[in-house]
């Protein structure tokens, strides 16, 4: 995949739910093999980077602490969180001058990281986001989101760069603004795991950060009440709760396990993050139900186009009650 060798990198992902981190997970198991490679985290991606590779050296980094609202939609939430944000992107590019100079690193990997770039040395940009899906004002957005890529060299794009088979859709397609794009592929630290027969009608697979995770698992978790004759598999990040004798729950598996739930679930109940449909189509899974977040319209563009391209099924959080499961 890559060519790069004889570097000392540092790369760093966005805590921003826990997709980022996992599909960073295959690069940096790549870019090992003839690198030295230092990883940044915040207390919300350490385990994953600790469990994936124990070896390798980790630096804490600024944290955004990102938080969805159970009133707000993301994009206002947003725009009120700024500031703060603002503030994180200054101290984690102050944070990044002093690790390139105590660590002497040659490259810097930024997955969406908009502060996490450096003058000194060549930076790269993992995003599968381009170009915006935004409610409204969205050439302003997209003006903004231009504006911060473009502080990088070089962008990385987790997706394939035919139209035909891309995964993403026109957040990662089109004429592109920045003169150095390269399309990776898509990025799943999973691999299909040897299954001759389901053992879950259902696998609820919750991602993304609070309230809306505890939202949709508080929801889900009274769906599944009504139909004991299936069986499900739940998989979050929280805590353990009591749950119907029907529910088997698994507290951030591995990925080893989270490969065979998968591999072993007729059907998958899921958000419509990116990482998580580069995992479903790397196990190949063609049930899939995609519960877009309220209000982030990059998920719900992304349900509609898996939907079109696909066949996946698009449910909308508020109608879950009146939803048949099958």
């Amino acid at each position: 995949m890559f060519t790069i060798s004889g570097k000392i990198i540092f790369i760093s992902p966005i805590d921003w739910g826990m997709g980022h981190a996992t599909r960073c997970v295959p690069i940096i198991a790549q870019l090992k093999k003839n690198n030295r490679i230092v990883i940044g985290t915040t207390s919300s991606t350490e385990k994953i980077f600790n469990d994936e590779f124990p070896e390798l050296q980790k630096i804490d980094v600024p944290a955004y602490n990102i938080r969805y609202s159970s009133v707000f939609p993301l994009w206002l939430k947003l725009i009120i969180d700024w500031p703060r944000i603002s503030l994180v992107k200054k101290k984690e590019k102050a944070c990044l001058e002093r690790i390139i100079s105590s660590h002497n690193i040659d490259l810097v990997i930024s997955d969406n990281r908009f502060g996490l770039y450096s003058k000194k040395i060549h930076s790269v940009f993992i995003t599968h986001q381009l170009f915006l899906k935004t409610p409204f004002a969205n050439s302003i957005a997209q003006k903004l989101n231009k504006k911060y890529i473009l502080n990088f060299d070089e962008v990385w794009v987790p997706d394939f760069e035919s139209a035909e088979i891309n995964l993403s859709g026109e957040l990662s397609h089109g004429t592109s603004y920045h003169k150095n794009v390269t399309y990776l592929g898509p990025q799943s630290r999973l691999n299909k795991a040897f299954q001759i027969s389901y053992a879950f009608d259902y696998l609820i697979l919750l991602s993304g950060p609070e309230p809306q995770q505890s939202i949709l698992r508080n929801v889900l978790i009274k769906k599944t009440q009504g139909y004991p004759h299936l069986k499900f598999a739940l998989v979050s990040s929280g805590k353990k709760q009591t749950v119907p004798k029907n529910i088997m729950q698994f507290i951030s598996p591995g990925a080893s396990q989270l490969s065979e739930l998968i591999s072993g679930s007729k059907k998958i109940i899921c958000r419509s993050g990116y990482s998580s449909l580069m995992d479903l189509h790397a196990l190949n899974k063609k049930e899939i139900i995609l519960i877009p977040t309220p209000g982030q319209t990059e998920q719900e563009y992304l349900a509609y186009y898996w939907h079109k391209k696909f066949g996946a099924e698009i449910l909308f959080q508020k109608e879950i009650n009146s939803f048949e499961l099958k």
